[in-house]
């Protein structure tokens, strides 16, 4: 009783905040000359403001034996500007009781700082400074290269889940440059140049390449006099043209067996699918978004229900989609076999196939789609509370090329799929022409006869 009075409550709750979100916190919208583009958004519950600059660049706008440029030049712009010796940018921001960072993915790099309203200037000054007048020293690069490269390896390297599903990446892009990691290959990072990041910095740091986001408690005129002040003496510059990195639509089955530093064997699949700024149906792609959450949106989703509670065969599982990217995109399944019950990958693999094949003869449920539409509504609704999460969202949207008012439109596109839509999207996309495979081993087992799996 008490679980299906919280579905009951949290039901209501998403639907409540469906109706809500008709009425959306207000975003503003303008370009400066130089094209900067400036979103802000009001949200005055606390006297707080969260200010991102985004970059449309990343590693899949790298090229082979350049990987890892964007997330170096990362590192380097918190190494000095025209106004700021190396490091002094986040004393200050520091003493100001602010929190800053950065991040870089395949499709952007982000920079952003959370601080009082009343310090906003400050931010944006120092921004602005390092967008026009990066220094790059060399030996501030020489030192930081090293600390990327450990990076790699802590992260990557000496991490075997990490470093297996980097290489299942390259086998499930043949076509695109989401090949590339995001931190680089070891290989390029001991050969990289400082004069390989001025011109990086030099091609893609430019205001009309880039988005600043401002949201919470601040007035629109306000945060465009500073834009202006700060941004608007900064030339646009001639950007290179950036193709979205589009994916073979049937590229064929491919297979990759792994032997890692792991103490248990995985199974991860993947198919290659549009994201939301690649298909010709956008609700095929809100379709995909409720269909990894119905596979894996909880204890009561079907991966651990069927395939780790009723079957005893995974002892855990999951299921990803991206569907906010700027070219193709990969769904995937991962599942850890039960060893206490000698499960078996070629096991666990007919197992996850099984529950595709399911989805492809029968659709859900309306009440089971119902359930999971609330608890990924829910889920939305509670993360944008957060005016960090505001202004990712935002951001996202815009440096991927799509629209940052499919953030109040977002709601009413999961609400429009249909049980049918669920069963079709999985007859179109889980296809053997679209699949990747990996087992994942231990290197004890590296010498051993490999398992057979039935096709």
């Amino acid at each position: 009783m008490p679980r299906l009075f919280s579905l009951f409550a949290l039901c209501l709750c998403a639907l409540g905040n469906v109706a809500h979100a008709e009425t959306p916190l207000q975003t503003h919208e303008f370009i400066l000359a130089n094209g900067l583009k400036v979103l802000v958004r009001e949200d005055h519950r606390a006297p707080v403001v969260v200010s991102q600059l985004w970059y449309k660049v990343g590693s899949s706008y790298e090229l082979p034996g350049q990987s890892g440029l964007s997330h170096a030049l990362e590192h380097m712009m918190f190494k000095g500007s025209s106004k700021l010796a190396p490091g002094e940018s986040s004393r200050i921001l520091r003493e100001l009781g602010a929190e800053e960072n950065a991040f870089t993915s395949s499709d952007f790099t982000a920079y952003y700082q959370v601080l009082s309203s009343d310090r906003l200037a400050i931010a944006l000054e120092m921004e602005a400074d390092r967008m026009a007048t990066l220094q790059l020293p060399a030996d501030e690069f020489s030192k930081e290269i090293e600390v990327i490269k450990e990076e790699r390896r802590l992260r990557t390297d000496d991490n075997p889940n990490r470093l297996a599903y980097e290489r299942f990446v390259t086998l499930a892009y043949p076509a695109s440059s989401y090949r590339i990691p995001t931190v680089g290959w070891m290989a390029d990072l001991d050969r990289m140049q400082i004069g390989e990041l001025r011109d990086w910095y030099t091609q893609w740091y430019a205001p009309n390449n880039a988005t600043l986001v401002v949201v919470g408690d601040v007035q629109p005129s306000e945060v465009q006099a500073l834009a202006e002040r700060f941004f608007g003496p900064i030339p646009a510059r001639a950007i290179p043209p950036a193709k979205r990195p589009l994916e073979l639509a049937e590229p064929g089955e491919r297979f990759l067996t792994l032997h890692v530093r792991t103490q248990l064997p995985s199974v991860l699949i993947g198919f290659n699918v549009p994201s939301l700024a690649t298909a010709d149906n956008a609700r095929d792609v809100h379709a995909l978004r409720l269909l990894s959450a119905l596979l894996d949106g909880g204890y009561s989703s079907r991966i651990p229900t069927r395939l780790e509670r009723e079957q005893e065969l995974i002892a855990g599982g999951g299921s990803s989609y991206d569907a906010f990217r700027r070219g193709d995109s990969l769904f995937t399944l991962s599942a850890v076999p039960n060893v206490q019950k000698q499960r078996t990958l070629a096991e666990v693999e007919a197992g996850l196939w099984a529950e595709l094949e399911a989805l492809k003869t029968t659709p859900p449920s309306s009440a089971e789609l119902a359930r999971v539409r609330a608890q990924v509504i829910a889920g939305l609704v509670y993360e944008r509370d957060s005016i960090t999460a505001q202004a990712m969202t935002l951001g996202s949207l815009e440096t991927v090329g799509l629209s940052w008012t499919l953030m109040d439109e977002d709601l009413a596109a999961l609400e429009a799929v249909t049980p049918a839509d669920i069963q079709r999207v999985a007859q179109t996309y889980f296809t053997r022409s679209r699949l990747t495979r990996a087992h994942v081993l231990p290197q004890a087992s590296a010498t051993a006869a490999p398992e057979s799996v039935d096709e």
